[in-house]
């Protein structure tokens, strides 16, 4: 399996200030130090071997979306607003004018999930066909994007849409064989309700699970949850807060900590640990110093368990 990351964000899209653009000039300049290239190569060179992550590049501010790579028909996890990127690049192939049928597996309905779709172009093009499948009942799916695609909302209805949508409701604790792939559901902690995703094919597994607070205080939740994860080749996680955050201010608000994923991962021999779902308050200097803290952090208490972490940013691929 190839995963993309089209939106990484929580809450709300977001963008890079001028601030914070003026600050990574002024840390590459420094860096530069009079520095000459005599070629453009050189300078690429120099840009990917000299400076760190959140100055050379950043974590990006669109929605959750994220896709998974296929032969077959096109699949994706979540509709945020990363999803308008992605149906430009489908309409930028030779063959967008070809009936292609998208598979999308929800983890719940709250706006940042959904507020892509108004702008995804291929809903609006007669033959092609959009599956959207989740762990709310049909009827709440479908009036979730009803809702969103009518007045006041948005100006074009949804009698208006061109494609063929249909609305599936997916069963936890069993498997659904969807699209060449094996998909298990797990219900999670969140307001309205979350469910987190297993999708496995050719003896890889991948865990998408995100918007859900583990607060480890029920052993009997806390265990589900690590079977799920179980030997997982990737789990991308919900760890938009700071552990401190998570347990005071913003108790009981659905998300969690860079410290409980690498937690929940450890536990359930996880091989790669993704952090998701951004703070859209965190700039790319601080999500990057919580990646820091986070591998710290697994390295004290890992007991030697090989366990890689990376946080996601918008075009990010990963290849399991």
């Amino acid at each position: 399996m190839q995963v993309r990351f089209w939106g990484t964000r929580g809450s709300l899209p977001t963008s890079t200030g001028g601030a914070s653009i003026r600050e990574k000039i002024r840390q590459a300049l420094r860096q530069a130090d009079g520095r000459r290239w005599e070629t453009d190569e050189q300078l690429e060179a120099f840009i990917d071997d000299a400076l760190a992550f959140p100055v050379r590049n950043g974590y990006g501010g669109d929605t959750s979306c994220v896709q998974i790579a296929s032969r077959r028909e096109p699949t994706l996890l979540d509709m945020g607003s990363g999803l308008r990127r992605f149906g430009q690049q489908v309409m930028e192939t030779p063959d967008q004018d070809r009936p292609t049928t998208f598979h999308f597996f929800m983890s719940h309905l709250h706006w940042d999930h959904i507020m892509g779709f108004p702008f995804f172009p291929p809903a609006y093009l007669p033959g092609n066909t959009i599956h959207i499948y989740g762990g709310h009942p049909e009827n709440v799916l479908r009036e979730a994007f009803l809702r969103q695609q009518s007045t006041p909302c948005f100006p074009v209805h949804w009698d208006q849409l061109g494609a063929s949508i249909r609305f599936t409701r997916l069963e936890t604790d069993r498997w659904h064989r969807i699209n060449g792939f094996a998909v298990k559901l797990l219900r999670q902690a969140h307001h309205g309700g979350s469910f987190g995703y297993r999708i496995e094919k050719d003896g890889k597994a991948l865990v998408y699970s995100t918007d859900s607070e583990h607060k480890q205080q029920d052993d009997t939740e806390t265990e589900a949850t690590v079977s799920f994860y179980r030997e997982a080749d990737l789990v991308i996680f919900d760890a938009m807060y700071s552990l401190a955050d998570m347990i005071t201010v913003k108790e009981d608000w659905g998300h969690s900590s860079n410290i409980v994923g690498a937690d929940l991962c450890l536990r359930a021999n996880v091989k790669h640990y993704c952090m998701f779902h951004h703070e859209p308050a965190y700039d790319d200097a601080t999500l990057y110093e919580i990646l820091q803290e986070t591998r710290r952090y697994a390295e004290i208490v890992g007991e030697g368990k090989s366990l890689e972490i990376s946080t996601a940013y918008d075009d990010m691929v990963l290849r399991l």
